[in-house]
């Protein structure tokens, strides 16, 4: 049995600094904490859908979403696409329905053996070559078995 690598998708960063997010900011922490501990990595693409997101809708200043992205390359392993990812990604929105953005997520984590990726946005308990993806708000997956 293969060792289990771990992703997380952009929603639950940015849920691990929103104060505002009550119990889901709380169960990000948690889960963002665990993974410093697990093998982790990120992808580029959360990372700049992160500074996106915090930025444009004023959860942080910009250079604070810098910093924390900064101590996150530093925490995590950080992955990229790859032409090939682009040409699997548009398949996987062809035949399988994905939005782009998650098929590039999902596409990109399949690469790099990712076996458990958590995100909100997609199905929980969805398999996707090999990995499944995890909906951590749904079931409690902040401690590790």
């Amino acid at each position: 049995m293969s060792a289990k690598r771990y992703s997380m998708d952009t929603n639950i960063l940015i849920y691990s600094i929103d104060r505002q997010a009550g119990a889901r900011h709380q169960m990000a922490i948690k889960l963002v904490q665990n993974m410093m501990a697990s093998d982790c990595v990120l992808t580029l693409q959360s990372l700049g859908e992160f500074f996106h997101a915090s930025t444009r809708k004023g959860k942080m200043p910009k250079q604070e979403a810098i910093a924390q992205i900064n101590d996150w390359m530093s925490l995590f392993p950080v992955i990229n696409a790859v032409p090939t990812t682009l040409t699997m990604a548009m398949h996987a929105v062809d035949k399988h329905q994905f939005s782009f953005w998650d098929a590039m997520i999902l596409e990109t984590a399949a690469q790099a053996g990712v076996t458990h990726l958590f995100s909100e946005d997609m199905q929980h308990q969805q398999s996707w070559k090999g990995m499944i993806i995890e909906n951590p708000f749904i079931q409690s997956h902040l401690q590790k078995s």
